[in-house]
């Protein structure tokens, strides 16, 4: 049986994490963009990010 510790010290949140950021680190680039619907797709993207960084960190702290 894991402990909690071992639990929110697991791989996988730290993977998602690492993602959730790269996601964001795109949206935020995509705001420098120069085409029609760059504002909105960054936009998109990085409520994206924070809905999967928000999913890692409460799996985290559950």
């Amino acid at each position: 049986m894991e402990s909690s510790t071992q639990k929110a010290n697991a791989e996988g949140h730290y993977i998602l994490l690492t993602i959730a950021v790269i996601i964001g680190i795109v949206g935020v680039y995509l705001r420098f963009a120069d085409f029609k619907y760059a504002s909105a797709a960054a936009n998109i993207i990085l409520v994206i990010g924070v809905i999967v960084t928000l999913k890692a960190v409460f799996a985290i702290l559950k």
